[in-house]
């Protein structure tokens, strides 16, 4: 059997165990102590109070009918299955429509900017948004990441830097250790506004994002050591009013926010703002 270094060039350090066993020793701590406040802390990126099952759940070490069957006798349990159907919904979705994987399912007349050195910071998690660098770099190191985090550099990527969701999708790709085709590329068309969504045109600005999932800056200072000097809120706005709060090293974000937005809007034909 080849060593995981011989299946893949850049396997993240902190790759979570796998097989079987792990994945029921998971599900039976995350039905014994997390599940009952999932509804109100699955946001918490500082908390990371979600289950942890999304790998084992795409590499089939646990069943996800058997997860629902279990997790509904849970107390607080109907929020964490309504998850489960939306990862349910993706693959209907695939299946019903098999080119979603590479093609628009609502196309918006996008024509994307090319910007490999844009792409590569994001990626690099050197955007100079925390919270974009926090959860790219937590993907570089685990192999996963916090589905608030998805969310806000997913966004970051199609409508501040205007690049193709499909190379954001193949990047992840790359690095998830629960990269499901059909959950990765509809959640990815999810946010560029081309999928199964009523407000294809939302941005999540990122530094308000951090301020409400993130208030105190933990999940950002555990992956962006440049920035841990930094105390409470400031972490997000390092650059704030001009000022270099953060040390050399770290760089100055790569677009401004109010700028992407008018960029993007344009690009999709909407009302100036």
């Amino acid at each position: 059997m080849p060593a995981p270094h011989e299946l893949a060039t850049d396997v993240s350090p902190g790759i979570p165990r796998g097989g079987e066993r792990e994945a029921r020793r998971t599900l039976d701590s995350w039905l014994a102590d997390g599940i009952g406040a999932y509804g109100e802390r699955r946001d918490d990126l500082a908390a990371d109070a979600t289950s942890r099952l999304s790998a084992h759940l795409h590499l089939g070490c646990v069943a996800p009918l058997e997860v629902v069957e279990r997790a509904e006798a849970a107390p607080g349990g109907a929020d964490f299955v309504r998850q489960l159907c939306w990862r349910d919904f993706n693959h209907q979705l695939l299946a019903a429509r098999p080119d979603a994987s590479v093609a628009d399912l609502r196309p918006r007349g996008d024509r994307w900017r090319s910007d490999s050195a844009g792409l590569a910071a994001w990626a690099e998690g050197r955007t100079g948004y925390p919270l974009v660098d926090a959860g790219m770099r937590q993907l570089r190191a685990e192999g996963f990441m916090h589905n608030r985090a998805r969310l806000v550099t997913a966004s970051f990527l199609v409508k501040h830097m205007y690049v193709d969701w499909r190379l954001g999708a193949a990047h992840f790709e790359s690095l998830l250790v629960d990269g499901d085709l059909a959950n990765n590329r509809l959640n990815w068309q999810w946010v560029a506004g081309t999928g199964a969504d009523t407000r294809p045109n939302r941005v999540f600005n990122p530094t308000r994002q951090a301020q409400r999932y993130d208030p105190n800056g933990e999940y950002v200072r555990r992956w962006v050591p440049e920035l841990a000097h930094l105390e409470g809120a400031s972490v997000h706005e390092p650059w704030r009013a001009g000022g270099l709060l953060a040390p050399t090293g770290y760089p100055p974000p790569i677009v401004e926010h109010e700028e992407a937005v008018r960029r993007f809007r344009r690009a999709r034909g909407l009302p100036g703002r």
